[in-house]
């Protein structure tokens, strides 16, 4: 089975797929998150893909930091998933994936373009945009958008594995 973490956003997004496909959605934020993917972490697990964002500092943290562990512990694969390509990929045609970045700015992707950071009008309206795996008429579910994504991601070796954060944060003077 292969286990799927996203924790980039208010609500984690985790799947496992093994022929089947099953998701679970929880708020990133809640204290069910952590027994929630142990409760989902098997020792069926045979390789673990996260999101590694761009996304919520602590979130990606939260997930990044489970996924990892989990998967060094079992001593399987680890494969790093952008959350913006994650989004994207709900379509077979072009749409703009947008993800909250905090403080009136958002994360955004572009078909064809580097992932971007700004204000709601840096955000072009050339496309449809989606921002969350919530059912949506015409658009994948999350399992199925990762399953399509892990078809041509690439396994790291643990330390490699970096989290896209596109911000700096330095402690004020």
């Amino acid at each position: 089975m292969i286990l799927v973490i996203d924790t980039s956003s208010r609500v984690a997004a985790v799947a496992t797929l093994n022929g089947e496909r099953t998701e679970t959605f929880v708020s990133s934020r809640s204290a069910e998150l952590t027994p929630t993917l142990r409760r989902i972490a098997t020792k069926d697990v045979a390789k673990v893909a996260v999101a590694t964002g761009p996304g919520s500092f602590t979130g990606l943290r939260v997930g990044v930091s489970f996924g990892l562990g989990l998967a060094m512990g079992m001593r399987v694969p680890i494969v790093p998933l952008n959350s913006l390509e994650l989004l994207a990929a709900r379509s077979d045609k072009p749409v703009i994936a947008v993800r909250d970045a905090g403080r009136g700015r958002f994360y955004f992707l572009v078909p064809g373009s580097e992932p971007a950071l700004g204000d709601s009008s840096d955000i072009p309206r050339s496309h449809p945009i989606v921002d969350s795996f919530e059912p949506e008429e015409g658009l994948r579910g999350f399992a199925e958008t990762a399953e399509i994504l892990l078809r041509t991601a690439r396994e790291v070796p643990y330390r490699n594995l970096e989290i896209e954060y596109m911000q700096t944060f330095k402690a004020k003077p």
